[in-house]
């Protein structure tokens, strides 16, 4: 299909970003025709917020295999000199139980696809929420953007296409032959079931149709009309457990952020069932140590004790906050934090939780004239989500209960409308009371150690955003196992490996997250960085 004989994904020279600079407002995600939606609401006299909703709603149609019409979502928003955070993740359905699931043969975990794991989406909700508080534009100017880009088409990138076929391939192999994923693949294969390559031009007309309903509703017709009506009819044809109460009973939830204070900087994350808690959990460990050095396999070694220790804590106790057992706040009490970084010796341990005393996303970031600013992340879980889409409407259904545990004495155990532990985290950072700005980095379990990462880069190390995202960066994954990204010094990995550590190294950047962060300065000027990770660049102007 080129013209000129080059593969779009060889990349034999490194590249050198550059943070960029802007006066009057700025859009940083994993898509740059994404951030060019958030940029035309600004243009157009949006703020932040309303730049937010538009960017989210691009990437529905832009990046479709990692989050979609029917995710979940979560922001935190500082707009006019206050945090706000909202939850707009959903819940499963009513009707849906452990014993039902075993009724049906399915006794040891949730699966990853079909009508099972699909929670009722918030992000859509979320739009609403954050432009009823904050919009300065209607929610119908607001998605013209997206809109346009379903309706008119856009052309696939490199790697979209390659992550895009990726997680088509894993759908064939596991649902190929049922009956409740055929629009899947009618939506997001072409007609005669090729796939779309790099270059090939996307349109998503059932995406512009919803898209279209949701602007001239003001949502309703997601949660209570026509696309409610035909959500609830699909998942009866398919065995589902949704009944119309579930979507018409949603609503998001306006929460407090929580923080912790590292080296004078307030770290700021959402409350459960989020797993933000998370990151502060394991930087409230690290401000016990004194770092100067990131490639030094002690620094190394200690940040990653000091995570396996918070996911051990957060496995055990977070979940729906109004099903836990445990009050969260006691996790990131400065004692606590303290009492765990004694435990941490100079070889790699097993993690287990403790008693603390009493007491396939898409993330973005936004900033206006006037100074607000939006930490966003939205997500349908893993890839594309359940496989199931709406018929006619092009909404992919996330798969966010694939998360929930079928042991009943699990604290994250499976109930109708519970809320499971989620992963999905934006975050933002303050000092002194006043905006430094939001940053977060997606990718499942691995956001809050790519939080820890990025918050020590750029405080620690004093690496600026750019630098904060691209430094090589490692990830846990269970007991003494981790993987490192390529790039990491042989020496560094020999020495964690004396320690007990379990290395791998990787040649797939996208396990390590991709993030995005925008810094405001004393004088108002935004300073930003976009994963190189990715394929995006930021929007300013």
């Amino acid at each position: 299909m080129l013209n000129m004989n080059y593969d779009l994904l060889n990349q034999p020279y490194a590249s050198n970003r550059y943070p960029i600079m802007s006066k009057n407002g700025m859009v940083s995600t994993g898509s740059a025709l994404a951030s060019s939606a958030g940029l035309e609401i600004l243009r157009k006299g949006g703020n932040a917020v309303d730049a937010a909703i538009a960017t989210a709603a691009a990437l529905c149609i832009v990046e479709p295999n990692a989050n979609g019409l029917g995710s979940d979502a979560f922001a935190i928003v500082w707009m006019k000199d206050k945090l706000y955070g909202l939850n707009a993740s959903g819940y499963a359905p009513k009707h849906i139980s452990i014993d039902a699931l075993k009724r049906k043969g399915i006794t040891k975990e949730m699966p990853d696809y079909g009508w099972v794991p699909i929670m009722v989406p918030g992000a859509v909700k979320g739009w609403k929420a954050l432009n009823d508080k904050f919009g300065n534009l209607t929610l119908k100017e607001i998605l013209q953007p997206a809109i346009r880009l379903a309706e008119e088409g856009y052309p696939l990138s490199g790697l979209l296409a390659k992550n895009w076929n990726k997680a088509l391939e894993i759908f064939h192999n596991n649902c190929d032959d049922k009956k409740e994923f055929k629009e899947f693949f009618k939506t997001f294969e072409k007609e005669d079931g090729s796939t779309y390559q790099a270059g090939d031009i996307v349109k998503l007309k059932n995406h512009a149709k919803t898209l279209r309903l949701i602007a001239d509703t003001n949502t309703d017709a997601f949660y209570k009309g026509e696309i409610a009506n035909n959500f609830i009819k699909q998942s009866l044809k398919y065995g589902g457990y949704f009944c119309k109460d579930d979507l018409e009973s949603y609503e998001c939830e306006w929460v407090d952020p929580i923080s912790i204070n590292y080296r004078g900087y307030d770290v700021w994350e959402l409350p459960p069932n989020t797993q933000g808690i998370a990151a502060l959990m394991a930087l409230n460990i690290l401000k016990e140590f004194e770092f100067e050095d990131r490639d030094n396999p002690e620094t190394i070694h200690k940040q990653l004790e000091a995570m396996k220790i918070a996911f051990a804590d957060a496995k055990r106790y977070i979940t729906d906050v109004n099903k836990m057992t445990l009050d969260y706040k006691r996790l990131i009490l400065p004692e606590y934090g303290k009492a765990r970084a004694k435990e941490i010796s100079s070889m790699a341990a097993i993690p287990y939780p403790s008693v603390p005393p009493k007491g396939g996303t898409v993330y973005l970031c936004t900033a206006d004239k006037d100074g607000n600013m939006v930490s966003y992340i939205q997500s349908n879980y893993k890839g594309f989500g359940s496989g199931i889409v709406l018929e006619g409407y092009g909404i992919a259904l996330n798969n966010r209960g694939a998360d929930f545990s079928l042991d009943k004495e699990d604290i994250n155990s499976l109930e109708g409308r519970k809320k499971s532990y989620h992963t999905i985290i934006p975050s933002f950072l303050t000092k002194d009371n006043k905006a430094i700005g939001p940053f977060g980095v997606m990718g499942g379990y691995m956001q809050p150690q790519g939080h820890i990462q990025v918050v020590m880069n750029m405080i620690d190390f004093k690496l600026n955003p750019q630098m904060a995202l691209d430094a090589k960066r490692w990830q846990w994954l269970k007991e003494r196992k981790v993987i490192v990204e390529e790039g990491f010094s042989q020496e560094i990995i020999d020495d964690l490996i004396d320690r007990g550590h379990e290395v791998e190294i990787s040649d797939n950047p996208n396990i390590f997250g991709r993030g995005q962060i925008i810094n405001k300065m004393d004088n108002g000027v935004y300073i930003g960085g976009c994963e190189s990770r990715t394929d995006s660049n930021i929007a300013i102007y």
